[in-house]
């Protein structure tokens, strides 16, 4: 006989009724897994449905990868044939979910029963169906048959019998005796028949969806952290001759305690390995480098060594080591910046030049993003012939840092490489060390970041830095957040960084950077700062460009790392609320609330009985005014019910009462509140 596609492997396949289809989530027919910490709950839907008018019952069943057995759960009906349910991700590691689905022959029995009861029919022929019902649910339950030994034979003794075998058994009698009808009747129509037909199920020709679904459990840091960048060589307190000199590990290491007290748990340091000397870049990447100048960490690779290499003048990989060690005293991680390229004189290039592209007078390619040249960079040939070579050489690099401590890794330029490689080599890392976290710095098309995600990045960059009134960031907030990204894009917002000095910012207004800080901090759970250049509100732009005069990635900075202001009290006092409110550990627990006022953003976040309201002026330059409405039948509160709402930025309390409430934010003296609603 030939089937179409769809039947083909099904056993059973012609008695089979039940269709499931449209299940939420699963990400590109089951290819990618969706994204998860422990502790999460997993709320998963389906289309479930069958010809005719029976009764179905449908079960969601799932499984650590590590489990022998499935755990089933009941799924519930609710309109239109979409079915629910939810389980709990309790442990790290790779989850499994499917569903499966079968006609409910007892339950549409019993409903045919009550609606010819109803009618006034006598329903004995039912009655005896319904027996054999029971008596399935009877050896479901472990129950025997009653039988008589043969003569001669000694009667074995009775075996001792559960009370729902007992119970199963005399409902089985009474449907078949036909002087007590009146009483079966009863029974069949029933909560006991219900009880028992829900506890010994009939699972008669399931259908089982035809993908086994994945959840990527990572561990919680995936899901809530605060990122600090620095550049190590900066990191000297030091001046020689009014020159900065050139920053050690130690040097980092003696920053540790004022970035773990402003509320930091990732320390992410850019390139730390040998620079390059060929084609080397001066200040504000003149192509001309003058002696001395350290040039561009992102030019990795030279005598000394490569992407496995440490750069002398920070120190040693016993020393880097030891930074790792000193950080994780103060609760902080540091993470490590995977740049796929190389220095002119990086060993790769001599050792492997066909890992990289040829020009055809037999020169390697170096770098350009036209009309930007990267001289000093040659970048890695992904289609060379040699790429199984390529990839275990990455893998290696990526184990031995993973040797030296290291359990973060920024990935840059991850869309520059092939999205198969990613998925590829993330996936060999996490099978040796399975908490690592990779995030995905790529600022381009949407649906690029959004494969990078699917393929295993953990953490990825945003178009938060570019997204500024209120109108772009609910847009923006609502895509990540209510639809289908909210499964496996982990934004991670920075309002700035080293590579990208937004436009947004440029004017040096400290209400606006005061502004951009904390949307970044208060929308995700994951955030980040490019260190001392936020803090100190460096604006000054490369002509016409979303870059820094004097960037430190050409030069070494000298930064005050005592100076305090505004933004840096700011900061420590959002991060101490951020670890105190699990409202604030979570990106995708956000509801928008109108307000009266087009430059006033209101957003409520709930975690529990954790429940917090955030007001922002987005207009950094005028007093604002309006009235916020409140979701008040979301927290549980009446009409006429006074609440408290006090906002733990200045320790404020106001009395509200109702939808709507008044609110008044001059960006001048702080443009915004962050309430916490108390009832």
């Amino acid at each position: 006989m030939s089937l179409p596609n769809s039947l083909a492997g099904q056993p059973d396949f012609g008695q089979s009724r039940v269709v499931i289809e449209r299940v939420s989530p699963e990400l590109d027919g089951g290819q990618f897994p969706i994204k998860a910490i422990p502790g999460d709950v997993i709320a998963v839907e389906a289309d479930i449905f069958a010809d005719g008018h029976d009764y179905l019952t449908a079960v969601l069943l799932y499984k650590h990868i590590a489990d022998a057995t499935w755990t089933e759960l009941g799924m519930a009906p609710s309109w239109n044939d979409r079915w629910g349910a939810s389980f709990v991700v309790e442990k790290q590691g790779r989850y499994l979910y499917t569903f499966e689905g079968w006609v409910n022959h007892p339950a549409s029995w019993q409903h045919e029963v009550h609606l010819k009861v109803a009618d006034g029919q006598r329903i004995t022929s039912e009655l005896l169906a319904g027996a054999k019902y029971i008596d399935g649910m009877l050896a479901r339950a472990g129950g025997q048959p009653i039988s008589i030994p043969a003569k001669g034979k000694k009667k074995t003794e009775p075996v001792e019998e559960s009370a729902d075998v007992r119970a199963l058994r005399e409902m089985a009698a009474l449907f078949r005796d036909e002087s007590r009808y009146d009483e079966a009747v009863s029974v069949a129509e029933s909560d006991q028949f219900t009880f028992y037909a829900n506890r010994y199920p009939e699972r008669q020709y399931p259908t089982r969806y035809a993908h086994e679904l994945g959840v990527e459990v990572d561990r919680a840091r995936a899901g809530f952290s605060t990122w600090y960048c620095l550049f190590p060589r900066s990191a000297s307190r030091e001046l020689a001759g009014g020159a900065p000199v050139h920053g050690t590990f130690r040097d980092v290491e003696a920053l540790l305690p004022r970035i773990s007290n402003m509320g930091f748990d990732v320390l992410y340091l850019p390139p730390i390995h040998p620079i390059g000397t060929a084609h080397r870049k001066g200040k504000n990447n003149s192509v001309i480098c003058q002696p001395g100048e350290p040039g561009v960490p992102y030019g990795i690779g030279s005598e000394e060594g490569g992407h496995d290499a440490i750069h002398a003048e920070l120190g040693t990989v016993e020393d880097f080591k030891h930074l790792i060690a000193i950080a994780k005293n103060y609760g902080m991680e540091v993470a490590m910046d995977l740049a796929i390229q190389c220095s002119p004189d990086h060993p790769w290039a001599k050792e492997h030049p066909e890992w990289f592209k040829k020009r055809p007078d037999g020169t390697i390619q170096y770098a350009e993003n036209p009309p930007k040249k990267y001289q000093d960079i040659y970048p890695v040939y992904f289609e060379t012939e040699d790429w199984q070579n390529l990839w275990e050489e990455l893998k290696r690099v990526l184990l031995v840092w993973c040797s030296w401590g290291v359990r973060i890794i920024r990935v840059d330029n991850p869309h520059t490489k092939p999205f198969v490689f990613w998925e590829w080599i993330i996936a060999e890392v996490k099978k040796e060390y399975p908490d690592m976290i990779f995030l995905s710095e790529a600022f381009t098309k949407p649906r690029v970041m959004q494969e990078l995600a699917k393929r295993g990045f953990a953490h990825s960059y945003t178009y938060y830095t570019w997204r500024n009134t209120k109108a772009e960031l609910e847009e923006y907030m609502t895509e990540l957040t209510q639809g289908e990204m909210k499964h496996y894009f982990r934004p991670n917002f920075w309002p700035t960084t080293h590579d990208i000095n937004p436009y947004s910012l440029q004017s040096g207004h400290e209400p606006q950077f005061l502004i951009r800080y904390f949307m970044a901090a208060t929308l995700s759970s994951n955030y980040g700062i490019y260190g001392p250049s936020f803090e100190l509100m460096e604006h000054v732009p490369f002509p016409n460009k979303e870059e820094y005069l004097n960037s430190e990635k050409y030069e070494i900075r000298h930064w005050d790392w005592d100076k305090t202001n505004k933004l840096t009290y700011l900061i420590t006092l959002v991060n101490r609320i951020r670890h105190e409110n699990a409202a604030l550990q979570k990106t995708n627990n956000i509801t928008f609330c109108a307000v009266s006022d087009d430059a006033i953003m209101a957003y409520l976040k709930v975690s529990g009985t954790n429940r917090l309201l955030i007001v922002v002026n987005t207009d950094a330059y005028q007093r604002r005014a309006g009235m916020v409405q409140v979701p008040i039948w979301q927290l549980g509160i009446g009409p006429d019910q006074p609440y408290k709402v006090r906002d733990l930025l200045t320790e404020a309390y106001y009395t509200w009462k109702g939808e709507s409430n008044y609110v008044e934010l001059d960006p001048y003296v702080l443009p915004m509140h962050l309430f916490k609603i108390e009832v």
